[in-house]
């Protein structure tokens, strides 16, 4: 077989959309799309009218463009893969996509001569097929926290997806188990925001892909079991300053007392919009069975030296590693738009000064320093993203018009399920 290319891109519901193209098309190029792709939702029982989807104005096309610097190789025999942005029919970039954000939040912080750069932890959840059909947890007897080998891994699907990886490219610092079985973490290399998070949509594809064809269905539901912990997309950032080096280091020394401007600034951005960050990092109704008090998952609006209970951690780390953890988001939020989110949150604690509360002292529960966590409901996120004018005004009105739009239809198409039935809503996708 002749080789293909892949061209991708990541939608509002975080799902990776895109189409096989012939070997001459492997160069720069572009290809087309349905501009209300962005008006569907899990279900696909119809187009919503959401603001920005042209859903009236003839369903028409929007353009994928790359460059062909930007492919690189694929998972699959003789298929190349690239992502791009997304053009309407009057040659705008698409303010409704994610990467489009994202792009916007990094160039706010390049006008401070800083380059933001992004480390992503995934986890993940492993079911089986039982002979029923029905999913059932991947049956892992022997599996703990920090482990490996069979007794984890019985059917060796993590080692299929980091040969899978390597071979293709792509630079894991870590591939582990969490302290809930059958539950994986995966960890991308720090990198420029931009391409940690192009990395990363196409890694997330690369295992799923891989683990179905080992039998498994990975997921990155936020709470895919309601008796164990949820699963989370953590965001270590940390800058690159006009002189390449890391800007929040101060010396060798990590933790608060080596906290330097740009550093605390950032926490009090996340302390000050933590309510609107939630309607935009944790988008979906199962998020708000992660997000709970004593789960260790960024509910309450807090900060901490290397320390798991809170929602923003500063690393004992320095030097080099010196960075920041924040601990809310999750992978059913489109990954550009959560990382944009967190960029534009800690941008306005940075110019505007915000005030840095006390950091929490308390144990990893019940957030005794903070003063409220975030909403119990997706529905009180979503308000208090919209009463959250700063945050809005930077993600883009546009984009949070759609978002807001397209998480209330979820909420109502999930309104008189179980959760069970919520949950099932979703997990084939994410």
């Amino acid at each position: 077989m002749r080789d293909r290319l892949r061209p991708v891109w990541c939608d509002h519901l975080s799902i990776l959309r895109g189409k096989y193209l012939p070997q001459e098309k492997i160069g720069s190029g572009a290809t087309r799309f349905a501009q209300p792709c962005f008006a569907v939702h899990y279900d696909k029982d119809l187009i919503v009218d959401a603001p920005g989807t042209a859903c009236l104005e003839g369903l028409p096309d929007m353009e994928l463009r790359w460059d062909a610097h930007d492919i690189r190789p694929g998972w699959e025999p003789g298929v190349h893969m690239v992502t791009g942005d997304l053009y309407d029919r009057h040659g705008q970039m698409i303010p409704i996509a994610g990467r489009a954000t994202l792009k916007e939040a990094i160039a706010g912080w390049k006008k401070h001569g800083l380059t933001p750069k992004v480390g992503l932890e995934l986890e993940a959840f492993a079911f089986t097929r039982a002979e029923d059909g029905s999913l059932q947890p991947y049956d892992v007897p022997g599996g703990h926290v920090y482990g490996g080998g069979p007794f984890n891994d019985p059917l060796g699907f993590t080692d299929a997806i980091w040969e899978t990886a390597e071979t293709a490219g792509f630079k894991l610092e870590l591939v582990t188990t969490e302290y809930d079985t059958p539950q994986y973490e995966f960890t991308l290399a720090f990198e420029e925001a931009l391409d940690a998070v192009d990395e990363m949509v196409m890694f997330r594809q690369l295992a799923r892909e891989v683990a179905f064809r080992q039998g498994v269905i990975l997921t990155f539901l936020p709470k895919p079991f309601f008796d164990r912990g949820g699963s989370g997309m953590h965001i270590n950032l940390s800058f690159a300053g006009k002189d390449g080096q890391n800007a929040f280091a101060r010396g060798e020394t990590g933790g608060i007392e080596a906290m330097n401007d740009l550093m605390q600034g950032c926490v009090a951005g996340w302390m000050r919009h933590h309510k609107g960050l939630a309607g935009l990092v944790a988008p979906s109704v199962n998020s708000y069975a992660r997000l709970q008090p004593a789960t260790m998952s960024g509910f309450w609006c807090n900060w901490g030296e290397d320390h798991r209970g809170v929602t923003s951690r500063v690393s004992g780390e320095g030097g080099k590693k010196a960075r920041l953890e924040h601990r809310m988001a999750d992978a059913s939020a489109n990954p550009y738009a959560a990382v944009a989110a967190v960029l534009q949150a800690a941008r306005l604690g940075y110019e505007q000064r915000y005030p840095l509360p006390p950091a929490e002292t308390g144990d990893c529960f019940m957030g005794q320093s903070a003063e409220y966590g975030v909403a119990e409901t997706l529905t009180g996120a979503l308000d208090d993203l919209e009463a959250d004018g700063a945050l809005v005004a930077a993600m883009g009105e546009a984009y949070c018009a759609h978002h807001i739009h397209m998480k209330r239809v979820e909420v109502d198409k999930t309104r008189d399920m179980t959760p069970e039935g919520a949950r099932d809503f979703a997990i084939w996708f994410v």
